[in-house]
């Protein structure tokens, strides 16, 4: 059973966070503030730690910084108020996996977990052998199956951790990166589905009816469209750059690094996600392919 620790002071809120979790078969724990949730850790091994920003004793901020340095392989989701985006960029940097506003927190709490978790699960059976890569390329063309993003990740997780270009909770913010980049190429680049179109996926799967997803892909104008992913690693860099076939976006829509209140509708988490994770990100003039680098630290 996949184990997970909240750290949320509002007994009302942690009560119903952890009422949506306990009902969907995970275990959870509940710490009033950052402290007594860093005490837990060891305890309680979470797989992954949901923590609120504001609280008393050590806040979300201080305990991502502690967690992070003393139980670097335990993924940690910062749930952030409305207006409070500089804090969640400076959470990813300190060393985040993720952040989820909340406003949000109904709509995409499972998705959020389900991300971060799906990134930890990469084997290590090759550990030893790609420990003596010097470097390495490939590129795929991928059709535009949701289900070929995991091993994909899986993969670039275990270069990343093989060369020594990163550690296990670096390797999870790659992943994190390269799984955000690659649904956003097949979801709104090649399918140009909508967020708001995406929204019906749960409600059309459990009717039994073809999701939008589905649909999309079987459609003449965008059933023969490919994501092309090129992948550089080396102990010094990884370099990702992913395109889509679809007619790309304009650029300016992307959220400035001075732009406040944006993002609590979700609309640019992704690309701030994406750039707090990643050294350099930055889309082609089209907006059709992304490039990603992580350099070693």
């Amino acid at each position: 059973m996949t184990r997970i620790l909240i750290a949320e002071d509002s007994p009302t809120q942690a009560f119903q966070i952890q009422t949506k979790l306990v009902d969907e078969g995970y275990e959870v724990l509940l710490a009033n503030d950052g402290q007594q949730a860093l005490e837990q850790i060891p305890k309680f091994w979470p797989h992954l730690l949901l923590t609120d920003m504001e609280m008393p004793v050590m806040d979300g901020l201080d305990l991502v910084t502690k967690a992070t340095d003393e139980y670097p392989a335990i993924p940690i989701i910062l749930i952030t108020a409305k207006g409070s985006d500089e804090t969640a960029v400076e959470a990813l940097n300190l060393g985040a996996a993720a952040y989820l506003p909340k406003s949000l927190l109904d709509e995409k709490l499972f998705q959020t977990i389900d991300e971060v978790l799906d990134v930890m699960e990469t084997a290590d059976s090759y550990g030893e052998l790609l420990s003596k890569m010097e470097h390495s390329e490939f590129q795929f063309c991928i059709d535009n199956k949701i289900e070929l993003i995991r091993p994909l990740v899986d993969l670039v997780k275990q270069m990343c951790l093989g060369v020594g270009l990163c550690d296990d909770a670096e390797s999870v913010r790659v992943g994190v990166a390269v799984d955000h980049a690659m649904r956003n190429a097949i979801l709104h680049g090649n399918l140009e589905l909508t967020t708001e179109a995406l929204e019906t996926e749960d409600d059309l799967y459990v009717q039994g009816e073809p999701t939008m997803i589905e649909q999309r892909a079987a459609q003449s104008d965008y059933c023969d469209r490919r994501v092309s992913v090129k992948v550089a690693i080396s102990p010094q860099q990884a370099t990702c750059v992913i395109r889509d076939d679809g007619p790309g976006f304009d650029l300016s829509i992307l959220p400035n690094d001075d732009t406040k209140d944006r993002l609590d509708s979700g609309r640019g988490r992704g690309y701030v996600l994406m750039k707090s994770l990643m050294d350099d990100v930055h889309f082609n003039d089209k907006g059709n392919e992304i490039t990603m680098v992580k350099r070693r630290v």
